[in-house]
């Protein structure tokens, strides 16, 4: 099949790994794949040049650009309109918000035979102002009646968008979020990397993989912080990823004075993940608006137990109490009381990780979600002829 994935920006982020994993996997299968994305910006890294290696071929949308702009939005759509209209593809799958919204309104108007759309997140959410939340939601509900089928990446994401009046049960179907999994399951703590880090051998390692910006959850760590180092002295807290709050976020552990436990380590290369994330002890997931964290199933395909806010999927892969330690959303003494518990009892930890790895290797492989949406597109394609 002739199929297009359209996403606004090509950055390091889960849906991003995401498609560009969809893509290179369903080439394998024999598909000719196009990707259409937007100009990159920002400081969270690029997946560019790992989607061209692999033989992606990519389509630069200028005048998709993920701020609101009529000018652009109005371009974007014009020239996806152009291209789906030439290229005459059998499937137009579209992600994220921006391009979410104006692909498949342009596909629609190409008269694509097939449109997918895959939720990563909700583009609406409560902590969006009142006005911004309505526009959003009813943009979903506009582009809902150009969708064919929806995709979710955990069963979360159904439940909020037919809460919100978006489409109808038949027409969603989970596909969880696939990644190279061997990768983590083969991974090793690494001292030398944590000496480098300047991470002590006997030092026991909360890790959090994230941008540095707003809504993923740092500011309650900090809160939490002073709590855990006095009731673990020998922690240290790990921060992967980079983003505009770095400088913020550095400003405000030193005004803690908690800056000699705090490591940023910036911008990681993907490939490089597995490396920290087995030389952690531990993985927290704060974030406050996600859709399915990859980075709870990558923890525990490394055997390292989790914690995370109840927010969207994220209980889908932290079962409580048997795949990590579920905590409210915002509740900075619950945050405490978990990492504390597993970083003070090992065995706890243990068995959750060996649990967690069993889901991993059931659920999140990419051979798996790509066998899925290959499956899928069969069905949809049988269906339409």
């Amino acid at each position: 099949m002739k199929i297009c994935h359209v996403i606004t920006r090509l950055i390091v982020g889960g849906a991003q790994e995401n498609t560009v994993s969809t893509c290179i996997g369903l080439r394998k299968l024999g598909h000719e794949v196009d990707l259409v994305i937007g100009p990159q910006t920002g400081p969270e890294g690029s997946l560019y040049d790992q989607a061209k290696a692999a033989g992606v071929p990519i389509v630069v949308v200028e005048e998709l650009r993920r701020a609101p702009n009529p000018l652009h939005d109005l371009g974007a759509c014009a020239a996806l309109r152009r291209l789906f209209a030439r290229k005459r593809y059998d499937i137009v799958h579209t992600h994220s918000g921006k391009a979410g919204f104006i692909g498949r309104i342009s596909a629609k108007l190409a008269r694509a035979p097939i449109i997918v759309h895959t939720i990563h997140g909700p583009s609406f959410y409560d902590y969006q102002n009142p006005i911004g939340n309505w526009i959003f939601r009813w943009a979903e509900q506009v582009a809902g009646g150009c969708t064919t089928q929806f995709v979710s990446v955990a069963d979360a994401m159904t439940g909020q968008y037919l809460a919100a009046g978006i489409g109808t049960p038949n027409r969603y179907v989970t596909i969880h979020s696939g990644m190279n999994i061997d990768a983590f399951l083969g991974g090793r703590r690494d001292d030398s990397l944590r000496q480098s880090l300047g991470i002590s051998p006997g030092d026991l390692v909360v890790g959090k993989i994230a941008r540095l910006f707003r809504l993923k959850g740092h500011e309650f760590l900090f809160e939490a912080a002073p709590r855990i180092v006095a009731a673990v002295p020998n922690v240290k807290f790990l921060l992967v990823g980079d983003g505009v709050y770095r400088e913020r976020f550095e400003r405000r552990v030193a005004e803690m004075d908690l800056r000699s436990y705090f490591v940023f380590a910036g911008l990681i290369p993907p490939s490089e993940i597995p490396r920290y994330v087995a030389s952690m002890d531990l993985l927290v997931h704060l974030s406050l608006r996600e859709g399915l964290p990859r980075a709870l199933p990558q923890a525990l395909a490394c055997g390292k137990p989790v914690v995370a806010f109840d927010v969207d999927g994220a209980r889908e892969v932290c079962v409580d109490g048997e795949t990590g330690l579920l905590v409210r959303a915002g509740d900075v003494n619950g945050l405490a009381n978990a990492v504390i518990r597993l970083l003070q009892d090992a065995s706890l930890g243990n068995r959750m990780a060996a649990q967690g790895r069993n889901l991993v290797k059931e659920r999140f492989s990419e051979e798996r979600m790509v066998r899925q949406l290959d499956e899928l597109y069969r069905r949809l394609w049988t269906a339409r002829h």
